[in-house]
């Protein structure tokens, strides 16, 4: 499930994006191309935190009903990131370790000189995982392999309410 965390539930909510127009937010691209437009919000604890995502954008792709395309996945801010992992707690681990090694959260960061808010590091570390990824639609659903989950990240020293948008490209 989206975010079950070894029991720490991430909350989900759905929630739409600024193109929705008349209920669905579907626009003609070309004769036979669509796009939908949605979004979703996930609660998560200071960073890095983590949660599985897969489902929540399974749903949209499947609301759109687009059968061949591919989906856009972006989190919004700074100090979020989105990318995919085998969902299994030793994983999670292993990764959130290698974060924390690629920037640590205990060295200096010039961004503190500006803001001194002490999340140089989450910076870093959202920038070098980046803020999205395509995922292929085949067949009306998510193309990923056996033991690949989307996972969003939250980086920053804070608890944060992360949106996600999912912007579906493709044919009915």
């Amino acid at each position: 499930p989206d975010g079950a965390g070894w029991g720490r539930p991430a909350i989900v909510l759905a929630s739409s994006c600024s193109a929705r127009r008349s209920g669905r937010a579907r626009r003609p691209m070309a004769a036979d191309m669509e796009v939908h437009c949605d979004s979703f919000e996930v609660a998560l604890q200071a960073g890095p935190d983590i949660a599985e995502i897969t489902g929540a954008i399974g749903r949209i792709v499947a609301e759109a009903g687009v059968r061949e395309g591919s989906a856009q996945v972006c989190a919004l801010g700074s100090t979020a990131s989105i990318t995919t992992i085998e969902y299994e707690p030793g994983a999670v681990e292993d990764l959130k370790r290698a974060i924390e090694r690629l920037a640590p959260p205990n060295q200096s960061y010039a961004h503190e000189m500006t803001w001194h808010d002490g999340n140089g590091h989450s910076h870093v570390q959202a920038a070098l995982l980046g803020p999205s990824i395509v995922v292929p639609i085949r067949n009306g659903g998510l193309r990923l392999g056996t033991w690949q989950q989307v996972i969003l990240i939250n980086h920053d020293i804070h608890r944060r309410r992360r949106t996600v948008e999912v912007t579906v490209i493709g044919r009915a």
